[in-house]
């Protein structure tokens, strides 16, 4: 049976990806930092016929990372894919004068992937197969106000993944990035959800498809990859003011 762990499983995305590999028979690992919310999840997850281990985990703490990590290849007799879906939304606070809200995203959404995936590169490599999955976001190619961390966070990732693609190639170890817009997920506030979003269910089968067949850097929903193509010849002062519109506080 194949396996799957994937972090920030207690809702949203991750939630829909768990039930999602279970109802195709995997052994899912769920992670979260909500142990009760992870616990339903589980449940759900086994009615649709698959099997389950649950731990708690903050991606903010390596050693937690490496520890769960070690425990899930021993539970589910191996790991095949790792989706590093944890993270966290917010404002920079840019005008506060502290650095600890952009720096709490961060922490979560850039070196919380790293945390998350690094401890089973070792045994993909010993086993020459495996996938490692990053949820980066369309935002890593749309400057969004007072968001800094965030986007910053999620062109990070999307970097490391290509260049983790070339390096762990030679181990036949598959390295995906997924860049989705607006889901219908809790983490989407405030006047992104003025927007057109798509369902986290309908996501979560089409990153399925594609974590199984695909290869690179995948766009979810289609249009975003217009839209990216449209706003880097938009003139940057149009640009600016239409995201501020969007964005702008009553």
């Amino acid at each position: 049976m194949k396996s799957v762990f994937i972090t920030g499983a207690s809702s949203g995305i991750g939630k829909s990806l768990a039930i999602v590999y279970a109802s195709n028979g995997y052994t899912v690992g769920l992670a979260s930092r909500n142990q009760v919310a992870i616990n339903d999840v589980a449940k759900k997850c086994e009615s649709h016929g698959g099997k389950t281990f649950t731990y708690v985990l903050d991606v903010t703490k390596p050693k937690n990372c490496a520890s769960v990590a070690k425990k899930f290849i021993k539970d589910a007799n191996g790991v095949d894919i790792v989706i590093a879906n944890a993270g966290i939304g917010g404002d920079d606070k840019i005008t506060s004068g502290s650095s600890e809200s952009i720096n709490k995203i961060i922490d979560t959404d850039l070196l919380g992937v790293t945390n998350t995936v690094m401890p089973f590169i070792p045994y993909m490599k010993n086993e020459s197969k495996g996938t490692l999955v990053c949820i980066s976001s369309v935002a890593g190619f749309v400057p969004l106000p007072n968001h800094g961390g965030y986007v910053g966070s999620k062109i990070a990732i999307r970097y490391i993944f290509d260049s983790w693609r070339i390096t762990l190639n030679k181990h036949n170890i598959k390295v995906i990035t997924i860049c989705p817009g607006f889901i219908d997920t809790p983490m989407v506030k405030g006047p992104a959800r003025k927007l057109p979003m798509k369902s986290s269910s309908e996501a979560a089968k089409k990153f399925f498809v594609y974590i199984k067949k695909g290869e690179g850097t995948y766009i979810y929903p289609f249009y975003y990859r217009i839209l990216i193509k449209f706003i880097k010849i938009l003139p940057k002062r149009f640009y600016t003011w239409v995201i501020q519109t969007i964005y702008k506080k009553k």
